[in-house]
């Protein structure tokens, strides 16, 4: 029974029935037929598993069901519970492959092989089922897992095989259940009691028959159990509104996962589960049950909530240091010694116990409805945690009183104030008595994890105050080693950071504070609060504690980047960073890749002991620094040599594949078989170029010397060696194959060489010969080789260059003379006369077959190393290929575990979600041109030139007969082309199917004899000439693209397999994408389904799952996970698995549900997580058996469960800002990784390609989290969980995987986005709040600094800006500042101090890390060489600019909430983005905030004192202007033609289109309303604290009109409130002339003409009425109307801001129109202001030529001025 692709299911399909007799479609192994012709079948171990499941003898018989020959314990299972067919086929394919991968790898092999080893089932038992065993050890339940101690019982192998076999169906068939691992367990156990229950022979005590499960029929588990679980979770997200709702009012995937993890989920479920609960959707939401665990509340203290450890710490600090610095002595130190002071830092404590008191406000605030009637406990302790905290502040308040009344009644430090302060001391020690154990647990790491995983009741009560008990976040802390290492880390960057910031913040700002409260100043306005400066001097110190809590950020980067380089330095990094590199250790490099790739022989041992660990090491060290001679083993042995040429040959051909290198590059990178019986090493011509012509010079030079001499000075370069030897036995070769075989000639030319043989043995070659001669040899041979290069040969120029050669041997090069007689003795001459006169060699010349591709390249060779005067330096060309030969030679040379055979490897799958992105770029897509007449091809071929040239030589080679071709006969070949250089799925397979490819060749090499071998390289060889296009064996499948007829591109190792390699890859590797839609697209004939058909086609490792819907009618709709393939046999697309779900598969972010479905269709130990943006590398891919050994290695007391692998962003060439993109990724994916996992062991997932310990996840709730909204950012969350649970997470960085990022200015900013939205989400969930409190203080530093701190600082550093700008102007406008000038000096300090900060922020931020990287691995003069083209292409410009962006969405996420999925765009950026479109992507995180800083730094120049002195003005305000300019103009500077003048102008017409345009139902980019009301969509959803903050920000528009309208001249000087409120005539007027007008305008305008212009003529003469009668009548001068202007317009902005937030009470109102109509003026206003700058610079002549050199490769640049000249010419 065949199931094609398209038969759908209908109801009931899916019920489960016994196995038909034959399905003839498998996954991977024909399970259900062990007598198929099958590679995989082939293994003992397959047979062994699949017996041991085979085994139903003594199973009781099930009622209703017929026993069915062919049933194993699976199916057993499947029809006692009740699972689908589909479900069960594919867990048993699942079992069976990694029961079978398991036993190969097993050492000691089993005795047995065809029996399935215990041990194997053991282990895997103990790690799939380690998560329940603990759930219920923590629940204090038995496990169900009910096994006896006795080995090797038949009956207990099959007991383990059906406990496997259980979890991983309930697991195959849970659907989104699978995001709630305790829910699993909570079923797994009582249907693990119900199986016991049958298999010990039960009988029902209601029926009295054998007991049978609760569940029982057809598709029954499905039905009963895992649907009301799915409609529960389904209802709470549909009463999220789409995530829309705060998080507290519906329950996520953690809220109903969490319930499992108390007991009350036994007594509230029972078991058959009791679907009246109040856990489920069945009961009204008011008698639900509530939050579990956690509630996740929108607010800023949560930063301060998650990590109040480190803002206590800060904050005391700040405290201690500004007492000591107000004693204003030289050193802290100095003032330390007064007993005043020292009791004054007490007062630290009563701060702390504040802290404490408001940490428990803010949990009892935020986690108050966890309170029901079950948990009444939670809401005494939240009660009790904040009674005892108030009393310990009042307390220590009392004793400090106490303290300071005894020493001022005696007047001095008597000893009752003494005393009393001891009781002080007393008192703070009870109170420190917590943070004591903590310092002694945290010394002794292994105690505090041994009592945290103890499930004692004893503990639980004992911690009970301390923190709430969850399942999670036990056993946490790291080995002491570790700990040493990242604490020495933190208090080096906390020592640097408090030292920095006493003296160079908290100090220098002590006098002037002090100056500024002791000096009474004459305010310029009516002052409220009588006449202190405190408001000023709070002003002044606001910015520096901004900075102060931010700068430890700073700190840790530059730490983070120099211990990262270390690191880096000790692991070998960038040793090897170019090809000249390479040359040098070549001959090292071919042992490195023996040791590393190539598994040795199996010892008796497989243990590795510390002998062979020693004798690894030392092998590894003299490879590394090249001691010994490595090259001399090889020679001599054949088959290492041969080995290594195939890897190589194999790694350069599929260079050649992705036309990086040419055909030529090819030729000269490889490394050809030993064909012509020479005697070295046939090493790269690269290497040999130039080499035999300086061995010709050494040769001349040292002429009369010694054979010894001359030989020992060639010798000393071990290629110089081998190209002599090379050249002079290929010149033999080629001479005696020429000549033909049995005539004289052929006789004496054997003498020739015989004789010369001689001489160098007898070392006599000196004495013989006249070496000054040997230049005409050469120049001889060369011609020679010519000839027989030629596409014609010549026979009579080959027998006058042969004969001339004769005649120079015989005559000139000896050093004697010799008489023909004795050359004929010796056979050196012939003996018939015929030939003596003159016409030897004429008849006797032979040139082989013209066809014969071998003997043509070989001869190629021999010219290349005779004549070649290249150095080749620069083969090859590309700048690719040679950074991917840098990195993969230095990798080998660095630290990895020694390769496994493919057999013993672990198995592994890979995962790629896909949901509607491009597949192959279509033809149209490559063709059309954008507005400049650029198309995608032509960008193209002008950014990858060179690829582009090698493209079209391959197309050439494989039959192409001119240009035209390109788009008719080689289309998809041109599509591929295109599409392995963007980011398309194409690209993602071909890369990830380098696995395949690259363990189908090691398979083959670990099982190669030396015959197999020697023939196979010779067979290699012939099949030069004849290659053709043949189907493969073994699978009789469609031959793989790589090795079609490459012509000279040379030959795939594949020719030479023997047929198992397909099932070793097969058995060790699957890729699974998971097209969610794909379905879909079959449906609707979308061509991305007939792209992602042609992929399977030609991948046979390649498997699609999708969400398929069945349609029953009536509006049912069924949903079911499908897996297919392509079968081979069958030319078509046929469906392996089809298991159905519970309902729609998206209820939480799509793709994390996306890789759920899927998840069950990979295998293997481990999965490796990759996106559809990502790329992989053939060489890359041999070393995936090494990266997997890493699994079996301890880092610190764990092993590993996530490897993280480093990435190579691959997009960096495309743009510039493409470039600063992926120059900043780098360094985040390389040092950043690099130091958080070691030292500090913190290193998260970030949706990097790690690699998962599978089996560790599966139970522990899959690859991410996928509650919506709250994991927007779901790949970090499975960092956190992996970290929670106990996992632990290494970084290696001798295997990298390719990463695309987003190219355009819109798109890097889009992605930026929502990263920081994420991160603001990150802030108010369980795992941040709860790793910040189960981390050791340090390891939580590292979190906070390295997760949501970064985001967290980067907003501060803009609001320090904000609150220095603002307090500038506060001093400016009150007169503060000018009296403080006119009677100190000490204005200038004040002015300077902060300024330098900014500008150190600003580049250290994000520069440092990247400059450190760049010289770790290229070299430190490149680095500094990038950084300052960076530079020169305003790179400072675009780091500003994004972070603008985080800093807007991370504090509006936390603010308002309002996270949104961004789809990335892929695309390449050629496309200009017209103004409107930036306008309203960066109005409100970028223009309007830029807008008020610019207004600030006018007002601020126009009425400071300092800024009358324009230097003191440009230094203190110039990195904010800085600030104002690149948030204003980057989207224009990185946007292609942003400065163009024509596109300017229709730009501007566009934007005021959109912003007049009155259309009903528009979207946002067409209406200017729909997109204002979208922007507001944030305040609909935020909270009541959320609207009065946004309120409270809004009232600092208000300020300007204060502060301005006492400067006016018309005021008079007068300082009297009334003249501010009179100020608000002003604006009522002018919102009056505003309304009036627009009412004439909607009355009049359309009918009554007349009118309307009437309106507007009585109001424009009466305006101006006022103003003559203004500046008659009074002081009021021209200037006043301009700084009005400048007071005014920000109060209306702040007027409409706070409208907006108003909005549900206003919009019902008239008002409301009014404040639209305004808030459109106003964008209008904004518009034209940021437009203006734009509109200069593109009149500038040349300022767009330079924009376009600045934003693109000098090759496009020019290919672009080319096009324009043509298109040009074209228009006229």
């Amino acid at each position: 029974m065949r199931r094609g692709p398209a038969v759908p299911l209908r109801a009931g399909d899916g019920r489960h029935a016994p196995p038909p007799p034959l399905p003839d479609v498998y996954n991977i192994i024909p399970i259900h037929d062990l007598l198929t012709e099958h590679p995989s079948i082939r293994y003992p171990e397959v047979r062994a598993a699949a017996a041991a499941l085979r085994d139903v003898s003594n199973l009781p018989r099930l009622p209703f069901v017929t026993r069915d020959p062919h049933m194993d314990l699976v199916d057993w299972l499947g029809v006692l519970f009740g699972f689908q067919r589909d479900n069960v086929r594919n867990q048993r394919e699942h079992l069976v492959l990694h029961l079978a991968n398991s036993q190969m790898r097993l050492q000691p092999p089993p005795t047995i092989p065809d029996e399935l080893d215990q041990k194997v089932l053991r282990r895997f038992r103990g790690k799939l089922l380690s998560n329940y065993t603990s759930w219920c050890s923590y629940l204090g339940r038995k496990s169900q897992v009910a096994l006896s101690k006795r080995n090797n019982n038949s009956n207990e192998l099959r007991r383990e095989l059906l406990y496997v076999a259980l979890y991983l169906l309930i697991w195959g068939e849970s659907g989104n259940l699978r995001f709630m691992p305790e829910c699993i367990c909570y079923i797994y156990h009582h249907m693990a009691m119900e199986l016991n229950q049958v298999l010990d022979e039960w009988t029902d005590p209601n029926t009295g028959r054998p007991f049978l499960p609760s569940i029982y029929g057809d598709c029954a588990f499905l039905k009963s159990i895992v649907m009301p679980f799915y409609k529960t979770i389904k209802t709470e997200v549909d009463s999220s509104n789409n995530g829309t709702k705060p998080h507290s009012a519906w329950r996520n995937y953690d809220d109903l996962n969490e319930f499992f993890w108390s007991r009350r989920c036994f007594r509230k479920l029972s078991w058959p589960i009791n679907f009246g609960s109040n856990y489920f959707d069945t009961v009204v939401k008011s008698n639900r049950i509530g939050k579990t665990g956690f509630v996740e509340q929108r607010s800023f203290w949560n930063v301060y909530r998650s990590f109040d450890k480190l803002w206590v710490l800060l904050i005391l600090f700040l405290q201690a240091s500004f007492i000591v610095a107000w004693e204003g002595t030289e050193y802290p130190w100095q003032a330390l010694e007064r007993r005043d002071l020292q009791v004054e830092l007490l007062t630290c404590f009563i701060t702390w116990g504040g802290l404490r008191f408001l940490q428990s406000i803010l949990d009892a605030g935020t986690q108050y409805s966890l309170v029901s009637r079950d948990t009444m406990l939670l809401g005494l302790r939240m009660v009790l945690k904040s009674v005892v905290a108030l009393t310990w502040t009042i307390v220590f308040g009392v004793f400090y009183a106490r303290i300071w009344s005894a020493k001022n009644s005696a007047g001095f430090w008597s000893d009752e104030a003494n005393s009393r302060i001891v009781t002080f001391l007393e008192a703070v020690f009870v109170f420190v008595i917590p943070e004591l154990l903590a310092l002694l647990f945290f010394v002794l790491p292994w105690i505090r994890n041994a009592l945290e995983e103890l499930d004692w009741r004893i503990l639980y009560v004992s911690t009970w105050w301390f923190h709430t008990r969850i399942f999670v976040g036990r056993g946490l802390r790291e080995g002491l080693v570790n700990n040493v290492k990242y604490t020495l880390f933190w208090i080096a960057v906390l020592a640097s950071k408090f030292t920095f910031s006493y003296f160079l913040q908290i100090k220098p700002l002590v006098a002037p504070t002090r100056a500024l409260l002791n000096t009474n100043v004459k305010y310029n306005w009516h002052q409220f609060f009588g006449s202190s400066n405190r408001i000023a001097v709070v002003l002044i110190w606001i910015p520096v504690v901004l900075i102060y809590f931010m700068d430890l950020q700073i700190w840790y980067s530059i730490f983070s980047s120099f211990v990262g380089a270390t690191i880096g330095l000790f692991s070998h990094l960038g040793e090897i960073r170019n090809t000249e590199q390479l040359r040098l250790r070549f001959q090292f490099f071919a042992s490195a890749l023996q040791f590393n790739l190539v598994p040795e022989e199996p010892l008796l041992s497989p243990k590795m002991t510390l002998v062979k660990k020693l004798r690894d090491a030392i092998h590894r060290f003299r490879l590394r620094y090249g001691l010994g001679q490595p090259y001399k083993k090889i020679e001599s042995s054949q088959v290492e040599a041969t080995t290594f040429a195939l890897i190589w040959n194999e790694i350069i051909t599929t260079f050649r594949e992705e036309d990086i290198i040419s055909d030529q590059e090819h030729e000269l990178l490889e490394l050809p078989p030993n064909y012509w019986n020479i005697r070295v090493i046939r090493w790269p011509c690269v290497l040999l170029c130039n080499e035999l012509l300086l061995a010709l010079k050494q040769a001349q030079e040292l002429a009369d010397a010694p054979d010894r001499w001359i030989w020992l000075k060639i010798s000393k370069s071990e290629y110089r060696r081998c190209a002599v030897i090379e050249a002079y036995d290929s010149i033999k070769y080629l001479v005696l194959t020429v000549v033909k075989y049995h005539t004289e000639e052929h006789s004496i030319a054997e003498r020739i060489f015989d004789e010369i043989d001689n001489n160098i043995q007898f070392e006599k070659v000196t004495e013989a010969y006249n070496l000054k001669q040997l230049e005409s040899v050469h120049s001889k041979l060369i011609s020679f080789v010519e000839v027989l290069m030629g596409p014609k040969k010549d026979l009579s120029k080959a027998v006058n260059i042969l004969q001339a050669l004769y005649e120079f041997y015989v005559r000139d090069f000896p050093g004697g003379k010799r008489a023909i007689e004795q050359l004929r003795q010796k056979g050196l001459a012939p003996h018939s006369a015929s030939t003596d006169e003159g016409l030897l060699f004429e008849n006797a010349i032979e040139f082989p077959d013209a066809e014969d591709e071998l003997f043509n390249r070989h001869v190629r060779r021999l010219y290349t190393i005779l004549n070649s005067r290249d150095s080749m330096h620069n083969v090859p060309k590309n700048i690719e290929a040679r950074r991917r030969i840098a990195f993969f030679s230095n990798s080998l040379f660095m630290n990895m575990p020694r390769a496994p055979v493919v057999e013993k490897m672990m198995a592994f799958s890979v995962l790629t979600p896909y949901y509607e992105e491009e597949v192959c770029f279509p033809k149209e897509t490559l063709r059309r041109q954008n507005e400049d007449g650029i198309s995608t091809i032509f960008y193209l071929q002008k950014i990858y030139e060179d690829e582009w040239n090698n493209f079209i030589e391959r197309m050439y080679r494989e039959g192409m007969k001119d240009d035209d071709d390109i788009w008719e006969k080689k289309s998809r070949d041109l599509r591929l082309w295109a599409s392995y250089r963007g980011q398309t799925l194409a690209r993602t397979v071909r890369g990830m199917m380098y696995y395949y490819r690259a363990l189908k060749m090691l398979s083959y090499l670990d099982t190669a004899t030396e015959i197999d071998i020697r023939m196979g390289t010779q067979e290699l060889a012939s099949h030069h000439s004849s290659r053709q296009n043949r189907s493969l064996d073994g699978l009789n499948s469609v031959k793989p693209p790589s090795s079609q007829k490459l012509g000279r591109a040379g030959s795939s190792v594949s020719l030479l397999f023997k047929g198992h390699e397909y099932g070793s890859a097969l058995m060790k590797f699957t890729y699974v994408v998971s097209c969610q839609v794909y379905g879909q697209q079959k449906a609707k004939g979308d061509p991305h389904a007939e792209e992602i058909l042609h992929l399977m086609k030609n991948n046979e490792a390649l498997r699609v799952a999708y969400v398929d819907e069945v349609h029953l009618g009536r509006g049912e709709v069924e949903y079911y996970s499908v897996l297919v393939k392509y079968d081979q046999q069958l030319q078509r697309e046929v469906e392996i698995y089809r298991i159905r779900l519970p309902g729609a598969l998206k209820l939480g972010e799509g793709k994390p549900e996306n890789q759920n479905h899927a998840i069950i269709f990979t295998r293997g130990d481990a999965v490796q997580t990759i996106d559809m943006n990502q790329d992989n590398y053939f060489e890359e891919a041999l070393k995936m058996r090494n990266l997997l050994e890493e699994f079996k290695t301890h880092y610190g007391i764990r092993r590993p469960t996530i490897l993280g692998v480093r990435e190579n962003i691959f997009t960096g060439s495309v743009s510039s800002l493409a470039w600063f993109m992926s120059a900043q990724e780098t360094s985040f994916v390389t040092l950043g990784q690099r130091v958080l996992a070691n030292p500090l062991k913190i290193r998260m997932h970030y949706g990097h390609p790690d690699v998962f310990d599978r089996f560790w996840f599966v139970p522990r709730g899959g690859l991410s989290k996928a509650s919506r909204v709250i994991n927007i950012s779901e790949d970090i969350f499975a960092g956190f969980n992996c970290t929670l649970r106990g996992g632990n997470v290494t970084h290696h960085e001798y295997i990298q995987v390719g990463k695309g990022r987003d190219v355009g200015l819109n798109q890097v900013s889009m992605f930026e986005a929502k990263i920081a939205s994420g991160n603001g989400e990150q802030v108010l969930s369980r795992d941040v709040y709860r790793l910040g409190h189960r981390l050791d203080f340090f390891r939580m530093l590292s979190f906070f600094y390295t997760t949501v701190g970064f985001y967290f600082n980067t907003m501060l550093v803009v609001l320090t800006v904000y609150t220095f700008l603002w307090g500038r102007l506060y001093l400016a406008l009150s007169g503060v500042e000018g009296y403080a000038k006119a009677n100190s000096s000490n204005n200038e300090a004040l002015g300077t101090i902060l300024n330098q900060q900014f500008l150190i922020q600003l580049g250290l931020f994000t520069a440092l890390p990247m400059i450190v990287e760049n010289s770790l691995e290229h070299g430190f003069l490149p680095a500094v060489w990038d950084f300052l083209t960076m530079q020169f292409q305003l790179a400072s410009f675009f780091y500003t600019f994004s972070m603008g962006t985080r800093a807007h969405f991370f504090g509006r996420t936390i603010l308002h909430g309002g996270a949104k999925y961004q789809a990335t765009g892929r695309g390449f950026v050629v496309q200009h983005k017209s103004f409107a479109e930036n306008y309203r992507l960066f109005a409100r995180s970028h223009f309007v905030k830029a807008i008020e800083l610019g207004v600030i730094l006018i007002v601020y120049a126009a009425n400071s004192d300092l800024a009358a002195n324009t230097f003191v003005y440009i230094i203190m305000t110039i990195s904010c202007w800085f600030l104002v300019v690149s948030w204003i103009i980057s989207p224009f500077l990185f946007n292609p033609s942003g400065f163009d003048w024509l596109k300017t102008v229709y730009d501007f017409e566009g934007f005021m289109n959109w912003i007049w345009y009155r259309g009903v139902l528009a979207k946002a980019d067409q209406s200017w309303e729909t997109w204002w009301y979208e922007e507001q969509d944030h305040l609909r959803t935020t909270g009541l604290w959320g609207k009065l903050l946004e309120i409270i920000l809004d009232l600092r528009f208000f300020f300007f009109q204060y502060g301005v309208v006492y400067h006016l001249n018309i005021t008079s000087g007068s300082t009297s409130i009334a003249v501010y409120l009179l100020s608000w005539i002003y604006m009522v007027a002018a919102v009056g002339i505003y309304v009036s007008i627009s009412y004439a305008q909607d009355k009049f305008a359309a009918k009554e003409h007349i009118k309307y212009r009437l309106t507007q003529l009585i109001v424009i003469t009466l305006t101006i009425l006022v103003i003559v009668l203004l500046l008659k009548l009074t002081t009021f001068i021209f200037l006043d109307l301009v700084s009005s202007l400048l007071a005014f317009i920000p109060t209306g902005w702040g007027l409409i801001c706070i409208a907006q937030v108003l909005r549900p009470f206003l919009q019902s109102t008239v008002v409301w129109d009014t404040v639209a109509s305004l808030a459109r003026l106003y964008d209008m206003l904004f518009g034209v202001i940021v437009m203006a700058p734009v509109a200069f610079l593109s009149w500038l002549p040349g300022f767009q030529s330079m924009q376009t050199r600045i934003l693109f490769n000098q090759a496009f640049s020019r290919g672009l001025q080319i096009s324009l000249i043509l298109t040009g010419k074209k228009s006229n």
